[in-house]
Order: C-alpha cells, then sequence, then structure tokens
C-alpha cells in the first residue's frame, strides 16, 4: 500500500490520517527528516504561526509561534523538494512552501475577521485560475473553508498564486515546475465524515494529490 509522510505532530493529525486512509494510502505522522525512499508524498499541515525569523521580519502579528517546529518541518519539505517527490502545503503548510522558496508572509490580514477561525471553520466564496489544478478539479468559483488569520504575500522563486478570495488573499499556490501545491483552506474538514453543503468536496484534492495527477 502506498504511504503518505504527514509532517506534524502525532496526536494531532487525526483529520488528515482518516481523510488519506479513506482514500485507500497509509498516513505515517512523523517530524523526524525522512529517507523519502517508503513514502510516495508529503503533506504539510496546518498548525499555528510561522516564526518571522524564517522570512526576514520582526513579530508584527504572529501569535503561536514554536520555531523548533517550523525548522523541523522545512527540512523535511527541503527532502522531498531535493527528490521531486509531490507536496501538498494545507494552511500553514501553504505558507512553508511560499518561505522555503524565499517568499513571505502577511503576519495579520487586514481582513482576518473574514478568514479567522472563531470557534468554527469559516466559509467564503474563492476564484480559482481556470487552467489551474484547483480550476481543473472545482471550476473557476467554488466556497471553502477557513481558519486562519495570516496568508501569504511576496511569492516565492518559482510559485505562482492559481486561486485567491475576493478581498485577494491567496488560497492557492503551485511550483512552475516541481510537483509542489499548496491551499490556504482545509480539505481534511470538507470530505467524508466532515464533508460539508457550503463548501466544495476537498476529498477531490485529496485524491488528485494522491494519484499524482495534478499539473
Amino acid at each position: 500500500m502506498r504511504k503518505f509522510l504527514i509532517a506534524g505532530n502525532p496526536g494531532k493529525t487525526s483529520n488528515y490520517e482518516d481523510a488519506l486512509s479513506a482514500l485507500g494510502v497509509t498516513p505515517v505522522t512523523t517530524l523526524h527528516v525522512p529517507d523519502t525512499i517508503p513514502y510516495e508524498g508529503l503533506i504539510l499541515p496546518g498548525g499555528g504561526d510561522i516564526d518571522p525569523k524564517l522570512f526576514g521580519q520582526l513579530n508584527c502579528g504572529s501569535r503561536v509561534i514554536d520555531p523548533a517546529l517550523d525548522r523541523l518541518q522545512l527540512a523535511i519539505l527541503k527532502t522531498f523538494v531535493l527528490e521531486k517527490k509531490p507536496v501538498l502545503g494545507i494552511c500553514k503548510g501553504m505558507q512553508l512552501i511560499n518561505i522555503f522558496f524565499g517568499g513571505d508572509i502577511h503576519q495579520n490580514l487586514p481582513s482576518r475577521d473574514l478568514h479567522q477561525y472563531n470557534g468554527t471553520d469559516q466559509v467564503h466564496d474563492t476564484f480559482a485560475l481556470r487552467d489551474s489544478f484547483l480550476g481543473k478539479l472545482y471550476g473557476c468559483r467554488f466556497s471553502v473553508n477557513s481558519a486562519h488569520h495570516q496568508g501569504v504575500d511576496l511569492p516565492g522563486c518559482g510559485i505562482t498564486y492559481v486561486q485567491c478570495c475576493f478581498d485577494g488573499v491567496v488560497e492557492g499556490l503551485c511550483h512552475s515546475f516541481l510537483p509542489v501545491w499548496g491551499v490556504q483552506w482545509h480539505p481534511e474538514r470538507m470530505c467524508f465524515s466532515h464533508k460539508r453543503s457550503d463548501t466544495a468536496d476537498g476529498s477531490l484534492l485529496l485524491k488528485a494529490f494522491i494519484n499524482h495527477t495534478l499539473s
């Protein structure tokens, strides 16, 4: 059975593990920098805010920071990028991808009240480029969940933004030639037992990632 690595704290990634298991793969959660041979892909999960030192800024609104975790996740990401293995970043994971390639972060979005967790995920409309991996899966306009107060700002080298909210906040990205994708929303909370009627089906993205069919 195919194995996918989740670079998160064991015990805090059950939604990701459940979604991947439902799609027929074995999820392995670890924060050890791996030998990537046993794994077909990497999921960088959501979490707290990223240490601003990693993108050359002072703390201007970042809240819950775990510098050691950030550096471990970036080291794991590096191993997959060097081997050109598929990577999907979710929420914080998407932001880590942008930082890895030299981009930076809005530490406290002006429109954060529309996006940040308020006891439950928020939901809003988004727009995707027609020919992007998200446009091919969901069309040009679809709704997603939202639980963040930060967002990507300047794109990293090779990074293209392919989805945004109507306020301009970036909701999806991809690399120009590496199999690396990111979404600011949480597909694992939009499918199977967490499927919701007011958003797109997150399993479509996860299944496409697992099958390496994104382009």
